[in-house]
């Protein structure tokens, strides 16, 4: 069930949520276990600049088993958290993104995956061997985004309006 934002004047845009997606370096991936508990783990991340993030993950863990008890899942990033003490708030921004996420299991789209992270993480840098060096025992998952909701701290909203005039 899709819910509606109820402090709607936050919203961010579609392109500026896309932006906190594109270059923010990390986020929490909350994922259920099998028992039902909640689980969060920040994780380093890529997005494919439409419907997908890519992730890197080791074969074995309890982030493994929470994906095969339960697909569904969701995925912070907050791209600012600007602490202002004399205003006791802060001027955030952050998305959140809900989907389902599976291990990659054509080593096509593994690659696709690898090269997005190499890409971001080490830009410049030829991840050929590397990636020649991993590929035998990494996991690649992909999160199939359903929708996103970015935010935006009220503050920031007041101060853009005032800057448009």
């Amino acid at each position: 069930m899709e819910r509606k934002m109820r402090r709607f004047k936050q919203l961010l845009e579609e392109q500026a949520t896309k932006e906190i997606l594109n270059n923010a370096t990390n986020g929490v991936l909350s994922l259920v276990d099998a028992n039902g508990e909640p689980y969060g783990v920040p994780i380093s991340y890529a997005y494919d600049g439409e419907r997908s993030i890519y992730f890197h993950s080791a074969v074995k863990g309890h982030k493994i088993e929470c994906i095969e008890a339960e697909s569904r899942c969701s995925f912070c990033v907050v791209a600012q958290d600007l602490i202002v003490p004399d205003e006791f708030t802060t001027y955030f921004r952050s998305v959140i993104a809900k989907g389902t996420i599976h291990s990659v299991i054509a080593r096509d789209e593994m690659m696709k995956g690898l090269l997005l992270l190499c890409e971001k993480y080490s830009p410049g840098i030829d991840p050929d061997a590397e990636i020649s060096k991993c590929i035998n025992h990494v996991t690649v998952l992909r999160l199939d985004i359903d929708s996103t909701t970015g935010k935006e701290a009220i503050e920031l909203v007041r101060k853009r309006k005032e800057a448009d005039g």
